[in-house]
């Protein structure tokens, strides 16, 4: 049962772990408890030595102490309660109970991967692909309720993965993405772009983001990638272009000794930079892995989605309890100043 449903009158209200359940409006109250006894203390020692004494002669056989002379403290003892009592009422105690609701409006999320042919090229550890994978998996990971789809793409370019939020779909999809998927060889950008645009253009997510990554030269596909990131914009769908690669001599394979071939590699920057520009996203150009890395997780900041929360708080003030208590130990103490517990000449 919970101590702070027990009735006015219950002890429960005086246990340690009672207080501790409570928040106190008003501390400063809570601080003068500790004066309590050193105002009575002071109180006593004015009447003590200041009040007008009037002597009494006595022989001493008829003074005899009896512990019942302890009786006469009671009324004191009951006064020094019923300033606490006020005193813990003014501060006003207090059980908030605070209730949060918080939703998010997730992203939709397209990744289109290219896998031809040159992104076997091991300027990146272990190739180009396999590094696009990585990050992509690690990227996938630290969403929280976005849609999250794949395109792959090559001469030719297809949906892998429709959005979903099934995260270990996706890294099965991902970890199946090889060279081979795709038998037309060469680099179709635009066809990519028409198939992300197709996939998002039904979406009603109030954000829609393309992260495309490649190895920057359109050399296939009959659609040109300008006119199909004009058409991705239609449908405000933000644009990240990522070139992976170097330029000029890089490795590709290995040759009959085991040695690493050396290939003319050129990227066409322009094309990409347009796409981004038109998509109201940004270029990215990357030569090594944690390069590509840190451009994932700057679009990872980009790309939050919103968190909304509603509070609701419900206050319980307890201070009547501890009034009730102050009146109840008043009466009382006015009560015991009309019997025998009161020292009248004192008085």
């Amino acid at each position: 049962m919970d101590k702070l449903s027990a009735p006015w009158y219950s002890f429960d209200w005086f246990l340690p772990s009672t207080f501790s359940s409570l928040t106190w409006e008003n501390k400063i109250f809570l601080y003068m408890l500790p004066a309590i006894p050193v105002l009575f203390l002071i109180r006593w020692l004015v009447r003590h030595f200041l009040n007008q004494k009037l002597p009494v002669a006595l022989i001493k056989s008829d003074l005899k102490k009896s512990p019942a002379q302890l009786l006469r403290l009671l009324p004191e003892i009951i006064l020094i309660l019923v300033t606490a009592f006020i005193l813990l009422a003014l501060a006003r105690p207090q059980r908030t109970n605070e209730k949060i609701e918080q939703w998010t409006e997730g992203i939709d999320i397209m990744i289109a991967l290219d896998i031809s042919q040159s992104m076997q090229i091991e300027d990146f550890e272990p190739n180009r692909l396999q590094a696009a994978k990585k990050v992509a998996h690690d990227f996938i990971q630290g969403r929280l309720q976005d849609r999250i789809g794949l395109v792959v793409f090559s001469g030719d370019a297809f949906s892998l993965a429709p959005l979903t939020t099934d995260y270990n779909l996706l890294y099965t999809y991902l970890n199946d993405i090889n060279f081979d998927m795709i038998e037309s060889r060469g680099t179709a950008i635009g066809s990519a772009l028409a198939v992300v645009t197709n996939r998002m253009r039904e979406s009603e997510s109030k954000s829609k983001v393309c992260i495309l990554i490649s190895d920057g030269d359109n050399t296939a596909g009959n659609i040109d990638p300008i006119t199909a990131a004009e058409l991705a914009a239609a449908y405000n769908i933000k644009l990240y272009t990522i070139i992976v690669g170097k330029e000029g001599l890089v490795p590709f394979g290995k040759d009959y000794f085991g040695r690493p071939q050396m290939v003319e590699n050129t990227i066409d920057e322009t094309t990409m930079r347009k796409i981004a520009s038109l998509g109201s996203g940004e270029f990215f150009r990357v030569t090594d892995n944690k390069a590509l890395q840190n451009v994932f997780q700057r679009i990872d900041k980009y790309e939050k989605a919103e968190i909304k929360e509603n509070r609701f708080k419900d206050t319980s003030d307890f201070y009547p309890v501890y009034l009730q208590w102050a009146m109840v130990l008043f009466l009382l103490w006015l009560a015991l100043r009309s019997s025998f517990m009161t020292n009248v000449l004192q008085d």
